[in-house]
């Protein structure tokens, strides 16, 4: 008789890299996929759903995100104060201008898994308006190294 074993990674197993993301003059629904690509784990061999394996992901210049169509005027965040008639609204012209990086937070949010996974997923997500970031000591590597 023979026993298939499945393979499920440990802790000690998994290694978390760091990955720099420059977003200048990139289409930010395809910039968000592959973002949330790396911080699930999907392009290691040894990826396993429901597991935590993925990179953490460094994104610079996120104030200099491409969208294509009307959107800069035709979309608009929503977010709830929790106070009464407490709704507000921003297009996503002005949150580029005021607050770029909720831009690109918003959007991986959306296409990690909406559980407790998703929301520790979410804490390897370190958006930058500019070109500078504190994660120098980590050395990460650039989104072409680690991508094929």
């Amino acid at each position: 008789m023979i026993v298939k074993k499945t393979f499920y990674p440990k802790p000690d197993d998994v290694s978390h890299d760091w990955v720099l993301v420059d977003a200048k003059d990139q289409n930010l629904g395809r910039l968000a996929s592959q973002i949330a690509s790396l911080i699930l784990g999907k392009h290691k061999p040894t990826f396993t759903p429901g597991v935590n394996m993925g990179d953490f992901v460094v994104v610079v210049n996120a104030e200099h995100v491409v969208v294509t169509g009307k959107k800069l005027d035709q979309k608009i965040y929503f977010r709830n104060t929790g106070y009464p008639s407490g709704l507000r609204q921003i297009t996503l012209r002005d949150q580029l201008a005021t607050k770029p990086e909720r831009v690109i937070e918003h959007a991986v949010k959306g296409m990690l898994p909406h559980n407790r996974l998703g929301r520790r997923l979410r804490k390897k997500l370190k958006v930058y308006a500019g070109p500078e970031h504190p994660h120098q000591a980590q050395k990460p590597k650039p989104i072409d190294e680690v991508l094929p």
